[in-house]
């Protein structure tokens, strides 16, 4: 890896969510936007537990549970 490709993903892993970024066409800033999206659809839900929206209208849960050895 030469100094130019390491300076680049110094700056990707330093960037932020901004506004701007709904606006913009580029990957990352289309990543950063989808990801606040959500991020705040599941704050504003307001549950935390895994659950698959089916389209008929039956929520399926997804199980917590831990890996037995």
């Amino acid at each position: 890896m030469d100094k130019k490709d390491k300076k680049d993903s110094t700056n990707l892993a330093g960037r932020y969510y901004e506004t701007e970024d709904y606006k913009q066409n580029d990957q990352l800033s289309s990543g950063l936007a989808t990801t606040h999206e959500q991020v705040s659809d599941t704050y504003m839900e307001g549950q935390a537990e895994a659950v698959i929206e089916d389209v008929v209208g039956v929520d399926i849960s997804i199980p917590r549970k831990g890996y037995d050895e």
